[in-house]
């Protein structure tokens, strides 16, 4: 019944939010303000603790040794220009390196339902659509999410083009390796690339081949509604894979994209663990044993991401692990590392995806201090801040 109340609570909350964004950026829009979009944004993503935390002097130490990495953050959906600081949301340059953060997947959000909630959405409308509109995207974006996505990578590879040296983009695994060492050679460069969040806007191969060669490496096959080829846990039917789908999920593991199962359907991520011959990971969700709900996964789930080598990225939201502060964070990575293995748990933050979190990308040390405070040992700890994302994508890209 608790769980109950606080999805309804939760529903009620976004559906507010989502119809106070529609009117804010229609206003932006029809009276060319953009600057409007700040206050847009000030409504959807909260920081609960801004600024700098102390933490300890042992904490900042492995903080700094790590490798971070981050699966999820849905940056580029509001149009902040992620070269500099900002006080609005949870992601950029600056904050990343605050954070120590050496590799960030960028989320490519394309659709939102009317009412967006985690039970039940059909397919049939778009609240995105006025956000882009009034962010200034151009018009062949405006009714095509397919394109959105394509938008949105070409906008990352300008920040990446634009950043003098501080984004390194992503393709293959070599590009990691040569992150990976200049990193531990002490250079401060952040690794970017796009994982897409739904497949309705990469519907068959053609347009998954056209993304790929955008410089998309992740593919999250469902997002709050069913669609082409998948299932999504929030969907109407919540079926499973397509015939479609089989074809595309294939196709993606022959490519070297990784597939990423948040949001989708109990039947999704059951065919996907039986068709998968690379590590799959889920991006950005939670476990039932600290937090039920559809957001996040069983320990039978857990075991069988596990199985293919892949990981799972705890979120720092509400919906993700019950709670909004650091302690909730930690009991979902505790209860994943008992269940899945210390090996296959990761950081998933939904930074920027119309979440309060208890920190922002700069405050990332302060979940390295409650983790060993929790008793996981420094090793780990590492795991889990990032070496066990790395190592699946060592394995996954091209």
């Amino acid at each position: 019944m608790k769980g109950s109340l606080k999805s309804k609570a939760h529903t009620r909350r976004l559906l507010f939010s989502l119809v106070a964004l529609a009117v804010v950026a229609a206003v932006a829009y029809a009276a060319g303000r953009p600057a409007l979009l700040a206050e847009v944004e000030s409504r959807f993503n909260h920081t609960l603790t801004p600024g700098s935390i102390a933490v300890s002097d042992t904490a900042q130490r492995l903080h700094e040794e790590a490798l971070i990495v981050d699966l999820h953050a849905d940056s580029l959906l509001w149009g902040r220009d992620l070269l500099e600081r900002s006080e609005q949301g949870h992601v950029d340059v600056p904050r990343l390196r605050r954070g120590g953060v050496a590799l960030q997947v960028f989320g490519l959000v394309t659709q939102s339902p009317d009412g967006q909630n985690y039970d039940r959405n059909a397919a049939d409308s778009d609240r995105i659509r006025m956000l882009v509109m009034a962010t200034g995207w151009p018009p062949w974006t405006w009714n095509n999410y397919h394109r959105r996505a394509l938008h949105q990578l070409g906008r990352l590879a300008e920040t990446v083009k634009n950043s003098d040296g501080a984004l390194r983009w992503i393709e293959s695994r070599r590009d990691l390796q040569e992150l990976v060492a200049a990193r531990r050679a002490g250079a401060a460069e952040i690794g970017v690339f796009g994982g897409l969040e739904g497949a309705h806007a990469a519907a068959n191969v053609k347009e998954l081949k056209e993304l790929h060669s955008a410089g998309l490496r992740m593919l999250g096959l469902a997002h709050f509604i069913d669609n082409p080829l998948a299932g999504s846990a929030h969907g109407v039917d919540k079926y499973g894979l397509t015939e479609e789908g089989r074809v595309v999920v294939r196709e993606a593991q022959r490519l070297g994209i990784v597939v990423d199962l948040a949001h989708a359907s109990k039947r999704t991520v059951r065919d996907v663990l039986e068709l998968a011959t690379r590590p799959v990971v889920v991006s950005h969700g939670g476990v039932r044993g600290t937090c039920p709900g559809s957001r996040t996964l069983s320990d039978s789930q857990l075991r069988g991401i596990a199985a293919t080598g892949g990981v799972v990225g705890i979120g720092f939201f509400e919906g993700a692990v019950c709670g909004s502060d650091v302690p909730s964070i930690v009991r979902a990575i505790r209860y994943a590392i008992r269940v899945a293995g210390a090996d296959h748990v990761a950081l998933g933050s939904d930074f920027d995806g119309s979440v309060t979190t208890p920190f922002d990308a700069s405050g990332l040390p302060v979940l390295t201090e409650a983790l060993l405070e929790s008793g996981l040992p420094a090793e780990t700890v590492r795991k889990v801040l990032g070496e066990n994302a790395l190592r699946v994508f060592s394995e996954a890209l091209p």
